[in-house]
């Protein structure tokens, strides 16, 4: 048995730290799953991230790892062998049930997600499931089926959504990485709020099967790390295709990109959000915060330069396929009985928006990358605020009406969901905090289709001068949270 005394220098260590110790021999994966385990048990009645926790299996899972790790089988094949991970409950674990933030007993599953088995195949161990609001469709992650996920930074205040429960996982240091998913920014918004990294890869990167789609194709699985390597690795081990998947695009090499210098690149910055049926106003907080980081990137050899894309009606293209997505969802409950009324109201919007309007907005989605894709002859990043502001408070969106919930977070977070329509790639990296309260801010990346690799090697460059992953939040007893420096 290998000796665990470098667990105590691995807490909170990331995916590649545990990686290279796993394959060096300092620590079991045994160990590393009991310290996750025992610290998702320990913050459950605090942060509760996880909605499920799979203890017995995992550790009978490490064991597994543990007996390969000695027989040598660590490697390119197994690239994540023996690490704990997370993954959000909106993906299929064998023997676990789905319930994608529902109430209702829902049954357990026969089969892994394509996505989770990769991961598995890759050697990792899903220690559990976490939470998102009722089918993903709220940026905070709350509800009646688990209750109220909590920000590390702030008890106060939401991890974001809807990949929340894996955002706040991460962040508190209860798994290296988790993997979420996107469909209006729920990887990157909540990245952005609990600092980290955050992935929304290219529409089809990431295999959504048993779904060839997933609502209606504007949303991805994509990881959620605290190092632009970990995001990156656990990426490159999530990605590939199932035969029955619709989008299928050419493989990339994310890992290697993360190493990579990305040489002198052309960078808009964009502050003007698409059009959509709800006032916006980008917080100066995070707004300097986006600029600070344009100015580094600057400083770092880039030409950055003030330039807004043509979004157009996007949003009109949005809407019919959000809805549709949660009507489809929604018939799949046990109980339909038990869910949201701004919920049922999203279903009735998806009957009427069907059809012959679904048609119509997915028919506008080349043309509109076309219109919208024009800035990349002259660009080669876009750079926005994540958010137009810092993190919500925890119940900011409940018992609002279904138009005024709406019409809340469209204005907090206004920049993410057009590449969702697009289904081109874009992340999230840590761009500083506020001065009161000390809240995360994240800065977005958006590139064209299949850009992944420029996106994560400038992140990375980025990463290096930034030096984000120092910076810890410190749970010390209910309802407060203070900074630490690594």
């Amino acid at each position: 048995m290998a000796d665990t005394t470098g667990l105590t220098d691995l807490t909170g260590s990331g995916l590649v730290e545990q990686v290279r110790a796993l394959a060096a021999g300092d620590v079991t994966s045994r160990a590393l799953v009991e310290r996750s385990l025992a610290r998702i048990a320990e913050t459950q009645p605090l942060l509760n991230a996880f909605r499920r926790v799979r203890a017995g299996a995992a550790l009978a899972e490490a064991d597994a790892a543990d007996r390969r790790l000695a027989a040598g089988e660590a490697g390119e094949r197994l690239p994540l062998l023996g690490v704990p991970v997370a993954v959000k409950d909106d993906v299929d674990v064998a023997g676990e049930p789905t319930a994608f933030g529902c109430a209702g007993d829902f049954p357990p599953k026969s089969a892994d997600s394509e996505a989770v088995r990769r991961l598995r195949a890759a050697g990792a161990i899903v220690v559990g499931k976490t939470n998102t609001p009722e089918l993903g469709q709220w940026p905070v992650t709350e509800g009646p089926a688990f209750g109220v996920t909590r920000n590390p930074w702030s008890t106060e205040h939401t991890p974001g959504g809807s990949s929340g429960g894996a955002a706040a996982a991460v962040a508190a240091g209860l798994v290296p990485a988790a993997l979420g998913s996107d469909g209006a920014g729920s990887i990157r918004i909540p990245a952005a709020w609990t600092h980290l990294v955050g992935i929304k890869p290219q529409r089809g990167r990431v295999s959504t099967w048993p779904e060839p789609e997933a609502f209606r194709g504007i949303t991805c699985h994509g990881p959620l790390a605290r190092t632009v390597a970990d995001a990156a690795l656990l990426l490159q081990a999530a990605s590939g295709s199932h035969d029955g998947d619709l989008h299928r695009p050419p493989p990339v090499d994310a890992l290697a990109a993360a190493g990579r210098d990305p040489g002198r690149l052309r960078i808009a910055l964009s502050l003007r959000p698409a059009f959509a049926a709800a006032r916006q106003r980008l917080d100066p907080e995070a707004a300097a915060a986006t600029v600070r980081i344009a100015e580094r990137l600057a400083s770092l050899g880039h030409e950055v330069i003030e330039e807004e894309p043509r979004y157009g009606l996007i949003g009109l293209t949005f809407v019919p396929r959000s809805m549709s997505g949660v009507r489809e969802w929604a018939g799949r409950v046990p109980d339909p009985a038990l869910l949201d009324a701004r919920t049922k109201v999203n279903a009735r919007g998806g009957l009427i928006l069907g059809g012959g309007v679904l048609r119509v907005a997915r028919a506008a989605e080349e043309p509109l990358r076309r219109r919208v894709g024009e800035i990349f002859d002259r660009f080669d990043v876009i750079l926005t605020p994540t958010t137009a502001v810092p993190p919500l408070r925890n119940g900011e969106l409940s018992d609002l009406s279904s138009s005024r919930t709406d019409a809340t977070m469209i204005a907090a977070c206004p920049y993410s969901w057009p590449w969702n329509v697009l289904g081109w790639p874009g992340m999230s990296v840590p761009a500083g905090f506020t001065e009161q309260g000390r809240l995360p801010l994240g800065a977005q990346l958006l590139g064209p289709a299949h850009s992944e690799p420029r996106l994560i090697s400038l992140a990375a460059q980025l990463e290096a001068e930034e030096r984000w992953f120092e910076q810890w939040p410190e749970l010390t007893h209910a309802g407060e949270t203070t900074t630490a420096c690594a």
